[in-house]
């Protein structure tokens, strides 16, 4: 199904460094509670992501990843997920984050 640019440029995909990194055990599926700096416009917004498999909180923290930040809170358990960190599965379906090949400033938008 094709779509127009324009539905494209509704979905809000920023990049942003991932600033604090907590277990949540409360989670069906193994996942962290994460915290991303998005930077002045957007800030630091929270989000629940099931990446375990490939990575340890000090493998993330400092991290930049890209993330959606302009879908609705979404209650993951006692947890509400403010953004939608991206990745693609493996072989095996677990997540590998999306990320810049370079450092570049927090809260920048893909397009």
């Amino acid at each position: 199904m094709a779509i127009s640019y324009d539905d494209f440029a509704k979905v809000d995909i920023r990049v942003g460094t991932i600033v604090g990194v907590d277990p949540f055990p409360e989670a069906r599926k193994p996942a962290f509670k994460l915290r991303v700096d998005f930077g002045p416009e957007v800030g630091v917004k929270r989000s629940s992501a099931q990446v375990t498999v490939h990575y340890r909180p000090e493998d993330l923290l400092g991290r930049q990843v890209a993330a959606v930040v302009n879908f609705p809170p979404r209650q993951i358990g006692p947890f509400m997920s403010e953004v939608l960190v991206l990745g693609f599965p493996d072989e095996a379906g677990a997540v590998v984050l999306v990320a810049p090949s370079r450092a570049v400033p927090n809260g920048g938008k893909l397009f």
